[in-house]
């Protein structure tokens, strides 16, 4: 009597969990899905994310925010996030995200072989899906490169002084650019580096890299250190005084006969508590691929992290150069050491 009336409250469970939609067809249909934190622009990433719905039936939930809004997000929400994948820039927030315990790691053969050592973390904790470049950038009226523009550390020559913008050094691409110099010269030799250069500044550190590109363009500096999609991005721009800006700079590789110009990536990671574990390899090895690497190019303007995929013209126009191959995991590991040095050193 007992097990017929256990086998009937079943059968009811069931009946009313189908009937409210929490049966094994809306757990299948649930499993067709991925949630996806992002740092980066919806229009910048939501075609492809449409497309790999379409080649894989599954849909992708979209968050959108800063990047330390998101991780503070992840942090709060712990094992109630429905966060499955976090894409964010810079190695050093991916190193934060890992320290924060909101990644873990993965094994995929796939994006081992299609993604260079140096632009993942060493246990598979995120991986790099875009290439960008911080090189330097001058006014061609007002700067002879061959003569002032050798490298990074030129810019601390007392020659420079006056003529050099940059943005503040709460900015995470200012500090792992740091971060590579002291993981190429040691903290000291940085330092005095860091000092020299911020003698070197022709105002406060304010605004952000396209501000820097006007501030060269309209004489207030002679120099700037920028990352180059925002160069791109102006140069391509519906404003028309974006673009004259723009027109009136040019790129310069640093560091071409040694360690070679500071790159760094966008890239992501699975969530620590995902609940959709494959989906969002499979959503991150896409991202990986061909088409969305091109798209990245095109529309991003930044570098493929992809040998194999060819950068868009604008970028091709600027330029063969020689990369950091620097692991940046170091950038992460080395933020901290960074952003003490900065401050030692008065970058505001």
């Amino acid at each position: 009597m007992r097990h017929q009336f256990l086998s009937l409250f079943v059968r009811i469970f069931l009946a009313c969990s189908l009937f409210l939609g929490f049966g094994p067809a809306a757990m299948a249909a649930d499993d067709q899905v991925v949630h996806l934190y992002s740092a980066r622009n919806e229009a910048l990433i939501k075609p492809m994310l449409d497309k790999f719905t379409s080649l894989t039936g599954i849909e992708v939930k979209l968050i959108t925010s800063k990047a330390d809004v998101l991780l503070k997000r992840l942090e709060t929400e712990g094992r109630n996030s429905p966060a499955d994948v976090l894409l964010t820039t810079d190695a050093g927030r991916l190193h934060r995200a890992r320290e924060a315990g909101v990644l873990q790691p993965i094994k995929s053969s796939l994006l081992e072989q299609r993604i260079p050592a140096h632009y993942r973390d060493v246990d598979g904790y995120w991986y790099g899906l875009s290439l960008r470049a911080r090189p330097i950038v001058y006014a061609r009226d007002r700067v002879n490169p061959e003569k002032e523009l050798s490298s990074y550390e030129a810019l601390a020559d007392p020659a420079m002084k006056g003529r050099i913008c940059i943005r503040s050094s709460n900015n995470i691409y200012n500090q792992s650019l740091v971060a590579s110099m002291i993981n190429a010269q040691g903290e000291a030799a940085t330092e005095s580096w860091v000092r020299g250069f911020v003698k070197n500044f022709a105002r406060a550190p304010k605004g952000g890299d396209r501000d820097q590109v006007k501030a060269v363009a309209a004489g207030q500096c002679d120099v700037a250190v920028i990352n180059t999609y925002y160069l791109g991005g102006m140069l391509t721009s519906d404003k028309a005084d974006e673009r004259a800006a723009a027109e009136k700079v040019t790129i310069f590789w640093p560091n071409q006969s040694d360690r070679g110009t500071h790159v760094n990536v966008s890239g992501a990671g699975v969530t620590a508590h995902a609940k959709h574990k494959g989906n969002a390899i499979k959503l991150i090895e896409f991202l990986a691929g061909d088409e969305a690497q091109s798209w990245y190019a095109s529309v991003n303007l930044e570098y493929p992290i992809v040998d194999k995929v060819k950068s868009s013209e604008l970028l091709q126009s600027w330029g063969d150069f020689k990369a950091d191959t620097l692991n940046l995991t170091e950038l992460g590991r080395l933020n901290g050491d960074a952003v003490r040095l900065m401050d030692r050193a008065g970058w505001r």
